[in-house]
């Protein structure tokens, strides 16, 4: 199986940028890709990119579209997502988590193994 370790988070001011981390190990290629979830207090699960092993395509959730990125570093079995311009609302801890269908599913449920995730702070 695929084991996962996020790190990158901390805290950030609004406006500021943060590049967080996947370090996969194990079955790493077993999986299609990685995707990137977020979860807030009080608040459910939600998608927020995912990336593919082979041939790099991406997804967003339109929260995020247009203000970070996700890549890959199949060399280093490495997913980062940059995070720019952030928001308090962007405040969650980060997970990230190994799928068959990285960028054709934004369900949790399609994503088989996960990080321990990593805390993102936004400050306003």
């Amino acid at each position: 199986q695929v084991q996962l370790v996020e790190s990158g988070g901390g805290l950030v001011q609004a406006g500021g940028s943060l590049r967080l981390s996947c370090a996969a190990s194990g079955r790493t290629f077993s999986s299609d890709g990685i995707g990137w979830f977020r979860q807030a207090p009080g608040k459910e699960r939600e998608f927020v990119a995912a990336i593919r092993w082979r041939g790099g395509s991406t997804v967003y959730a339109d929260s995020v579209k247009g203000r970070s990125t996700i890549s890959r570093d199949n060399a280093k079995n490495t997913v980062y997502l940059q995070m720019n311009s952030l928001k308090p609302e962007d405040t969650a801890v980060y997970y990230c988590a190994a799928g068959l269908r990285a960028t054709t599913s934004r369900e949790p449920a399609d994503f088989g193994s996960w990080g321990q995730g990593t805390q993102v702070t936004v400050s306003s």
